[in-house]
């Protein structure tokens, strides 16, 4: 059976490593030590968690339900607007994200440079919601 350090466990939570320990400490994930002492967390243990942890999140955000699952968050860089479609582009961290939407559909948004947005990649198409 596969165990986690509790680095590797926060990785793959998206949180850091004192999350987890807080977690642990405060009984909501179970560890044990290693030979050295280590804190390790069980794969079982760890993958049920992480099916918790993202039902907690899905029960208290006020999120927009979507089925893009990957967000890249980030700044509107431009926008270019034709008669009838638009250019949309966001700078999330160290990735550009190019949109070509209605321009209706940015007008509706209300996006302009400089507006915090969320890109969201689906196949080849970039979804774009308004943070």
């Amino acid at each position: 059976m596969r165990s986690y350090t509790i680095g590797q466990a926060a990785r793959l939570l998206s949180v850091s490593p004192d999350t987890v320990r807080r977690w642990a400490d405060a009984g909501r994930i179970p560890t044990r030590r290693d030979e050295a002492g280590k804190r390790l967390i069980e794969g079982p243990d760890l993958a049920a968690f992480s099916v918790r942890l993202a039902a907690e999140a899905h029960e208290t955000d006020d999120e927009p339900r979507t089925s893009a699952r990957n967000a890249f968050p980030g700044i509107i860089t431009a926008v270019k607007l034709g008669d009838v479609a638009a250019q949309v582009e966001i700078q999330a961290g160290p990735h550009r994200l190019v949109s070509l939407l209605t321009r209706e559909a940015v007008e509706e948004l209300g996006l302009a440079v400089g507006m915090e947005a969320v890109a969201r990649v689906k196949a080849t198409n970039v979804h774009i919601d308004r943070a």
